[in-house]
């Protein structure tokens, strides 16, 4: 396996050799830095609701924000990655993930007012949100440029396993961390990650992006604008297990919330590691259709879940479908543009994640106070079968 590849950022003459899988540094800095996401993940909507007194709909404020600030500079980190290469993008957005950390550390200090607490908190997703548009699009574009378009694929499949597993570890930590010793105690480890993640990607390998024509960022979206709308809807469903998952949990007396993005995560990278080549080897466009229907079906127990253990199997039935979504339509995509664009793309194609998020939050939140927790889910279900009529409907489009 060939473990280098020559050149730096831009340089036109090299003649790259690539990776037959994704570089280990860059899944395991990626993992670390997304830990910060994991850890507050259950944690910031018990502390808004129940430490502060603050509503659903301010939970689901205060949760979408943090994607509001992301999706706002997703440009400016697909920029980062297409000039200056994913390393650069990494390393700012776990810098920008840190300082969150410590603006969470500050929002649980005790002589602060809950008005003064919120806002810091807010402060702290903003921040969060900006360091996750970096971080994130660095990673995923560092990661694809180890190992060339054709494993594109694969590429994201297991950068995403990064993703979900530090989300799978990091939620029940966090809680733990958050009930035993405070919020200060949970942020202290949302601090500590990213740094970890700075000393992981300063030694590692800058990959080549590829030389050629950058288009602006708008025009690059209305190239893959279609598969970002389908990405968009999948992310229905996941936005309502982080920010509700708890809460829904709690409502109904179920005592192991901590382990409902356990049981996603398990269930998402258990698919990805079997079959994470798919996309590569069978068209983005068939698995992202099932992957869709699956989703439905996991959010669609969780709305009728009787009890606590059909509650945690729709949330592992939402990973499973929630997999190879982001691979398949990533992978179309790419296909729609430059090589030179990637990073922009990657960047744009995220986005639409970061749009459902920022929506369903304040939207899954009103839901919940008109038609309780388990509303949020039915409108997860319906959203994930109108992706799958949307990939269907869009499979004809030209590239």
């Amino acid at each position: 396996m060939s473990t280098t590849i020559i050149g730096t950022v831009g340089q036109a003459n090299a003649s790259p050799t690539y990776l037959t899988r994704p570089s280990l540094a860059v899944i395991s800095a990626l993992f670390s830095g997304y830990l910060a996401v994991g850890l507050p993940l259950p944690v910031i909507p018990l502390f808004v609701h129940e430490k502060l007194g603050f509503s659903n709909l301010m939970v689901g404020l205060v949760i979408g924000i943090q994607f509001l600030a992301t999706v706002l500079t997703r440009g400016y980190a697909g920029r980062i990655t297409d000039q200056q290469g994913g390393k650069r993008a990494a390393l700012q957005g776990a810098g920008f993930s840190a300082l969150g950390g410590v603006l969470y550390m500050i929002a649980a200090l005790p002589a602060i007012s809950s008005g003064v607490s919120i806002g810091v908190v807010v402060a702290g997703r903003l921040a969060a949100g900006l360091g996750e548009s970096q971080f994130v699009t660095g990673c995923v574009s560092w990661s694809i440029a180890s190992v060339g378009p054709q494993r594109a694929g694969l590429s994201m499949s297991w950068t995403g396993i990064a993703m979900f597993a530090a989300l799978a570890i990091g939620a029940p930590v966090g809680m733990t961390l958050y009930h035993q010793w405070g919020l200060q105690a949970a942020m202290i480890a949302c601090v500590i990650a990213p740094m970890l993640a700075i000393v992981i990607t300063v030694g590692a390998t800058s990959y080549v992006s590829p030389v050629g024509l950058r288009l602006p960022f708008h025009r690059v979206i209305g190239q893959i604008w279609r598969e970002g709308l389908g990405l968009m809807l999948q992310g229905v469903g996941l936005s309502g297990l982080t920010a509700f998952g708890s809460l829904y949990f709690a409502a109904r007396g179920w005592t192991h919330a901590g382990w409902v993005m356990t049981a996603f995560g398990v269930g998402f990278i258990f698919v990805r590691v079997v079959f994470g080549h798919l996309p590569d080897r069978v068209g983005g466009v068939r698995v992202a259709f099932w992957s869709l229907v699956i989703e439905a079906i996991g959010q669609a127990l969780l709305w009728w879940a009787p009890g606590e253990l059909v509650a945690l199997s729709g949330a592992f039935v939402t990973g499973l479908g929630c997999a190879l979504v982001f691979p398949a339509l990533g992978v179309e995509a790419l296909k729609r543009v430059l090589p030179a664009n990637r990073g922009s793309a990657m960047g744009g194609f995220v986005a639409f994640l970061d749009i459902a998020y920022g929506i369903a939050g304040p939207t899954a939140g009103l839901v919940a106070g008109q038609f309780g927790y388990a509303g949020v889910y039915l409108l997860g279900a319906a959203s994930a079968l109108l992706g799958a009529a949307l990939v269907v409907a869009s499979q004809s489009t030209p590239a």
